[in-house]
């Protein structure tokens, strides 16, 4: 798409990953660890805290991956091939939470609801991929 209304890939400052795992679900919390641990040692990224809880509009236990915008071409598609039956929502980070998390987003396995009205309506500052806390050992 080109011309008035088309949007610049400048927008997105960075992009985010949910993995989600089932709150009491032994196994998915098994898949959810192992896949942290594959992504830590293939890729420089910034692994988020681990939430055995729902948190903000996330309806479902889950890790955040944080990822510089060159890095979707290589991780997104591992995440794909990779996810073992796990659902994760991939998003920009542009100045919009709301339109990233609802409208701009994809889903990897089977989507899950969110919490729509913990998203804020206004434009805020896109958040940046993060200082980098793995050490990748091996290629993708």
């Amino acid at each position: 798409m080109s011309g008035p209304g088309a949007r610049a890939l400048a927008e997105i400052a960075s992009y985010h990953a949910h993995v989600y795992f089932g709150a009491g679900d032994a196994a998915g919390e098994a898949a959810a660890r192992r896949l942290r641990a594959r992504v830590a040692e293939r890729f420089a990224v910034r692994l988020g805290s681990w939430r055995d809880s729902p948190v903000g509009p996330h309806a479902a236990p889950m890790f955040q991956i944080a990822f510089a915008t060159q890095m979707f071409a290589t991780l997104v598609p591992w995440l794909m091939l990779n996810h073992s039956g796990l659902s994760i929502l991939v998003h920009p980070n542009t100045a919009n939470q709301r339109r990233d998390h609802l409208k701009d987003s994809l889903w990897i396995g089977a989507p899950l609801p969110l919490h729509e009205e913990a998203l804020p309506e206004q434009d805020s500052e896109p958040e940046g991929a993060g200082e980098i806390n793995t050490a990748p050992a091996i290629a993708p």
